[in-house]
């Protein structure tokens, strides 16, 4: 029904927001992201496929790296106001390996469709992921002198490898809930400056207060130009352990505050006792339940989930 009160007038355009267009942005933005590396630093000789998920930084990127002295092949760099993320970027990888294989590039780099993370693929076509990542960048800020903290600050998602390794190297792997900001909050809090998560939101808060996808990747070539390595050397620091992940959709009510269910957590716990990780935890956009597993014994951590998936699954009945 039409609102008959004339007194309810839509605003006129004059009063309404403006768009204004600033020019040079992407120059500066791509200045400030080489401002994060060595003065003489140079990707000379490097032959990288970058995909940008037909996203935010379909032009930056890739004239960054070229202007850094890279060879670059460049896909996900077409956006038409609806493919972004679509089939590409680091969320669908699989093209950006296939482009490395074909072009025997030395790297692969995909950021997601707003730029903010950052996934690698080495010279083989083989994907390296965020906690890899976190590896590489963390020991380089230490060995330059540019490690606030000794350790960096992670989610409960990121692997056992990791803490493991760090564990090993005399860094400390501090673990928060899900999510970038509670990394981030933490970060701010004990004053560490190399935080992030798995999915290859790497946060360097000297440089950023969020993840910055191109900024974490120059990190990573800087260490691949140092060392002179392939990346697939480079950016293995440690072997990843099995990882099981479920989810059990629930309609209501609260299934992890079931007896049943917690006695099975707890038999969980007590089975892998020393020899991995678990994390039931709801998730905190839908109804469901998440249950990962992680240990040395896939066979074990398998058996342990699927235990607490049919406790949940009754519950939730």
């Amino acid at each position: 029904m039409v609102d008959s009160d004339l007194s309810k007038e839509l605003a006129k355009g004059v009063d309404l927001g403006r768009a204004k267009r600033i020019d040079g942005v992407h120059d500066r933005y791509i200045e400030f992201a080489k401002r994060t590396l060595p003065r003489a630093m140079s990707f000379d000789g490097l032959r990288m496929v970058v995909d940008c998920a037909h996203g935010a930084a379909y032009r930056v990127v890739p004239e960054g790296l070229w202007e850094l002295g890279a060879e670059v092949i460049s896909i996900g760099v077409e956006p038409n106001g609806v493919n972004i993320n679509r089939d590409c970027g680091s969320t669908a990888p699989e093209e950006l390996c296939r482009k490395v294989r074909e072009m025997r590039a030395d790297i692969g780099i995909a950021l997601d469709g707003d730029a903010d993370r950052v996934i690698i693929v080495d010279e083989r076509g083989h994907l390296v992921d965020g906690d890899q990542l976190l590896a590489v960048i963390a020991e380089s800020f230490k060995a330059d002198g540019w490690l606030a903290k000794p350790g960096i600050v992670a989610t409960v998602m990121s692997n056992l490898g990791l803490e493991r390794y760090l564990t090993a190297s005399t860094f400390a792997l501090v673990r928060t809930p899900v999510g970038d900001r509670y990394v981030l909050e933490h970060m701010r809090e004990h004053g560490y400056n190399v935080g992030g998560e798995p999915s290859g939101h790497i946060i360097l808060s000297d440089y950023t207060t969020t993840g910055d996808g191109f900024v974490a990747a120059l990190q990573v070539l800087a260490v691949v130009k140092k060392q002179n390595q392939p990346v697939s050397k480079v950016c293995h620091r440690f072997d990843a352990l099995p990882q099981v992940l479920k989810n059990v959709r629930y309609k209501s009510g609260k299934p992890l505050d079931n007896a049943k269910v917690r006695s099975a957590i707890e038999h969980a716990e007590a089975r892998i006792d020393g020899q991995g990780r678990l994390v039931v935890r709801p998730s905190g956009t839908e109804p469901v339940i998440r249950v990962m597993g992680e240990g040395d014994d896939k066979g074990l951590i398998e058996e342990v989930v699927d235990g607490i998936v049919d406790a949940l699954n009754q519950a939730a009945a």
